[in-house]
């Protein structure tokens, strides 16, 4: 996966800089509450709506578990019906295949359909650095680009803008990126909304080329799916003479059937939508309609690795619908840049670390970055156990944050920060292994419970600064059980 966002610090001291911002806070908490509620309206209509969850649930595990048979049927389909596959093992393949392919072309602008596959490999940038210009045309994206920012969520890329700051970037940008926003624009949500509808027509109707992701791959006939809400990817799939998707390879599934299931779960729990006003699907290429030409790029950059993690791998069951990020306490308060990723919020705190490793400061801080309170899974529509594997990505980090192979043994090199961890559950391992020594060991700690501290020393300060430490016990429980139930055996 591509390097964090530039100049990132790891979450906790970007978090504290977000909380400090009141307009950012107030812009987040006034996004994720509005779309929290309609979500939770939209899901009660559906009476089967945990059958309908089990259901993307395994669909998902199955499809994993036999991912390489059904990457081969897809490409066989893709191919069958006109198209293209090529497979990229990182970032920099994916990044140098697209930019050969719009070369070939002879062009230098592209279209773009929000994706985060794209971003989370940095191509536009990899574009720019070849001379291609890549144009945003989701709205909210194209907020994003035109003020030179970053996206910090999944579904609303601009959640942290405000309306008068829109207006204010349009203003700025828009002409140095094509046609400019009308004289006298107000913040009101049309004319914000005609203002870019009239700015990105004309790059509808002048470009050749055009990019997308998929939210899904259908393997039994090659089919990819783009479900939006304002048109702008059917423009961009169906007018450009040649199209390119560039889709991670854990977005396919088995058959139409299994598809049925996601387009029930995914518009609920992203816009709460019955359905997507525009669901895209295309097949390959025919002579009469659509795009001439037709690449996929099959994009791995880390899932591979990801999917041999047996607690891990559950994150590539993700459809990106967002609802993660709408509940969660630590998302609304700290914002979607903290997480230093194209993927913030819960899903960004365990699928970041394994696509990219643990090694980085910011990459090793994201499994703490929550709250573990579930709200995230009670949620998630392919239930995804965040907590569980949030958990289990704060024990890789403590025992090592470096893996490495050698010959066919995994060798975790140890990670900097957390020897006094490690000590103390080295500490307790041992106590517990010797009923006589951890007797003792209470018997002491309550007698000398007046001395001791209010808050944790050392490293330990981070956790008791903003929790109390729980009160010993004048007596500790076995010897209270032996007083008051004269030596009897505990549950008798």
């Amino acid at each position: 996966m591509s390097g964090t966002f530039v100049g990132m610090p790891a979450f906790p001291k970007a978090a504290r800089e977000a909380v400090g911002n009141e307009t950012l806070r107030g812009n987040l908490r006034h996004a994720t509450h509005t779309i929290r509620a309609k979500r939770a309206k939209a899901v009660a209509e559906v009476p089967d709506w945990a059958e309908l969850r089990e259901a993307g649930k395994r669909i998902k595990d199955h499809t994993l578990r036999h991912l390489d048979r059904y990457l081969v049927q897809l490409e066989e389909s893709v191919t069958a019906a006109g198209g293209t596959v090529h497979w990229a093992a990182d970032a920099d393949e994916a990044n140098r295949i697209v930019a050969d392919l719009v070369k070939a072309t002879g062009e230098r602008e592209v279209v773009k359909v929000k994706s985060m596959a794209t971003q989370e490999i940095g191509l536009n940038e990899a574009l720019e650095a070849d001379g291609i210009r890549a144009y945003e045309t989701d709205l909210a994206e194209l907020i994003v680009q035109l003020g030179k920012d970053r996206p910090s969520h999944i579904l609303v890329p601009a959640i942290h803008r405000n309306r008068g700051e829109i207006r204010d970037i349009f203003a700025r940008e828009m002409g140095a990126w094509g046609r400019p926003a009308p004289e006298g624009l107000t913040d009101t949500p049309a004319e914000l909304a005609e203002a870019a509808r009239l700015h990105l027509r004309e790059k509808f109707l002048r470009a050749k080329v055009g990019i997308s992701g998929a939210n899904f791959m259908v393997a039994e006939t090659g089919t990819l799916v783009v479900v939006e809400s304002e048109g702008n990817g059917r423009m961009c799939v169906t007018l450009p003479e040649t199209l390119i998707s560039v889709v991670g390879i854990e977005k396919i599934v088995p058959t139409w059937r299994d598809l049925e299931v996601f387009l029930q779960t995914l518009p609920r729990s992203s816009t709460a939508e019955r359905m997507n006003p525009y669901t895209s699907t295309w097949t390959g290429t025919t002579s009469e309609d659509g795009p001439r030409e037709f690449h996929l790029v099959l994009l791995d950059n880390g899932r591979t690795d990801t999917l041999a993690d047996e607690v891990g791998r559950q994150a590539l069951r993700c459809i990106r619908c967002s609802a993660c990020l709408n509940v969660c306490p630590v998302y609304e308060r700290a914002g979607g840049h903290a997480y230093g990723s194209v993927y913030p919020g819960p899903i960004g705190a365990i699928l970041s670390p394994q696509l990219r490793g643990t090694q980085s400061e910011i990459d090793a801080s994201l499994p703490y970055a929550s709250s573990l309170c579930g709200a995230c899974y009670e949620v998630c529509p392919v239930a995804i156990d965040i907590p569980e594997v949030l958990v289990h990505l704060r024990e890789r980090v403590a025992q090592g944050g470096e893996v490495t192979r050698n010959g066919n043994k995994v060798v975790l090199k140890p990670a900097k920060g957390h020897a006094a961890e490690r000590a103390a559950m080295r500490a307790a391992r041992w106590a517990f292994a010797r009923p006589g020594a951890l007797r003792a060991g209470q018997r002491l700690a309550s007698r000398t419970r007046r001395l001791h501290p209010r808050s944790l020393p050392g490293p330990g300060r981070a956790w008791s600064d903003t929790r109390e430490l729980p009160p010993v016990p004048a007596e500790p429980f076995r010897d209270w059980w032996q007083r008051t139930h004269g030596g009897q055996e505990e549950g008798k």
